[in-house]
């Protein structure tokens, strides 16, 4: 039995090596040039990629794709008017502009069928600036080793060799080609979002570069979380095209006429809306813009994010300020109010100093800057429900803080039940949970600066 096993893997070894003998002597010449001889032959020698400002791809899977390039970037003609993908689009001319000759293989070949360019798999043909012809390369089949493919060009009989990795680049379907973006916007410009799933309404409004939660309730809304949302519909991608054209009365049938989610984003008096429905087969989620008939596939993901609450978009720092900026604390608990001032130094060159007022000496620094930092890395964990206790009736701690030299101006209350810290800001609703731990250590650095 080893003896056959060692026979089998000798045998293997051997076929690999006749077919790479095979490929590297395949109706080469008497008398070969040497590698140091050889010299790389562009298959279109001066072609230039900006030039090409049209398109013809015939794919391995039957689809016959042209495109054209306007002042405003490649666009689909044919077989439908569509935007396409930029970079499919430049990725061909470039590949055209920079393909390299691997290696000829017959200046005069008698057959093409050998080669599988009787009938190639895939055929490019495009245009540069001031061509009144298209030019055209074929694609057959690969090299017995797989490392390239055989080609031509239709203005030449030779049959030659380019990298196998370019049948990447060229066998590319309609889709392929197409530009996948869901609703196209400005993001920068959006200042309204309305999400409706699950029977439940969100809004976000943006007013002055900040984002403030409308409804279900009104609060300040985290602007990570919001510019977040903004950019996952944005970037969202299309899977598949299910159909270009389905009529109102059809939409049923993919969960659409009675979405699962709706966002609509608004730019001013333009609006753009998603409406996403129900799964497909493979698991992902029937979609269309509001504007099109075409009913296509997306992530599921997406839904996922469009479900989300009121707290994933609220704010959870409880301070805004930041150490580096404020110029006052004060601190209430247990009847006793302790304040600090940041006292600017005397020269550009002498360092802030922070004085509890009412004291002739400066507050140890490192102590002050550690409660600066943690009072300024403050974040909710959770929000409470209006209803819930908190402890906020009877406060056990209150920061007032100043800063943007004075100009601004913040204050959080913390109340506590059993074990459960929370902190509420003027006009926020609910209370914001927070660590025990954390604030814990807040009041440990206070009462060694109380000292």
């Amino acid at each position: 039995m080893r003896g056959l096993k060692t026979t089998i893997a000798l045998v293997v070894v051997l076929g690999g090596l006749l077919a790479y003998i095979y490929y590297v002597t395949w109706k080469q010449p008497e008398g070969g040039a040497s590698a140091s001889d050889t010299k790389v032959e562009k298959v279109f020698p001066a072609l230039q990629a900006d030039k090409i400002d049209e398109i013809h791809v015939h794919s391995e899977s039957g689809d016959s794709t042209v495109l054209k390039k306007d002042k405003e970037g490649w666009k689909i003609t044919e077989p439908v008017a569509a935007a396409a993908q930029e970079s499919e689009a430049s990725g061909i001319a470039n590949a055209l502009a920079q393909l390299d000759v691997a290696r000829v293989i017959d200046e005069n070949p008698a057959s093409l069928v050998e080669y599988g360019l009787g009938a190639p798999r895939v055929e490019i043909q495009f245009k540069a600036e001031g061509d009144k012809e298209l030019k055209k390369l074929f694609v057959g089949q690969k090299t017995p080793t797989g490392a390239n493919l055989f080609a031509k060009k239709n203005d030449q009989k030779r049959v030659f060799t380019i990298p196998s990795f370019q049948d990447q680049t060229f066998n590319r379907s309609t889709f392929d080609l197409r530009d996948k973006t869901v609703v196209k916007l400005d993001r920068d410009k959006v200042d309204h979002v309305e999400i409706n799933a699950d029977n439940k309404t969100l809004e976000l409004a943006k007013a002055g570069g900040d984002w403030k939660l409308v409804k279900p309730l009104q609060a300040t809304a985290d602007l990570g979380a919001a510019e977040g949302l903004i950019g996952k519909v944005q970037s969202a991608q299309m899977k598949s095209i299910v159909a270009e054209n389905v009529a109102p009365a059809d939409l049923k049938k993919y969960g659409l006429d009675k979405p699962a989610a709706t966002v609509t984003l608004s730019l001013g008096s333009a609006k753009a809306s998603l409406l996403l429905g129900s799964k497909s087969a493979d698991g992902s989620v029937y979609a269309k813009d509001a504007s099109s008939p075409m009913v296509i596939t997306v992530d599921p993901a997406l839904v996922a994010d469009l479900k989300k609450g009121a707290d994933d978009y609220r704010k959870r720092d409880l301070f805004a300020f930041r150490a580096y900026d404020t110029t006052h604390l004060e601190l209430a608990r247990g009847g006793q109010t302790i304040a600090f001032d940041k006292i600017k130094g005397a020269k550009p060159e002498d360092e802030d100093k922070w004085r509890r007022a009412g004291a002739s000496a400066d507050a140890d620094k490192e102590k002050m800057s550690v409660l600066l930092a943690k009072l300024e890395s403050l974040r909710a964990m959770s929000f409470a429900d209006p209803a819930a206790k908190t402890g906020l009736d009877m406060p056990i701690l209150t920061v007032t803080a100043k800063y943007d030299e004075g100009k601004k101006e913040e204050r959080v209350t913390f109340g506590k039940t059993g074990s459960d810290v929370y902190a509420s800001r003027p006009g926020e609703p609910g209370a914001a949970k927070i660590n025990p731990t954390e604030y814990d250590e807040i009041i440990k650095k206070l009462d060694e600066l109380a000292k």
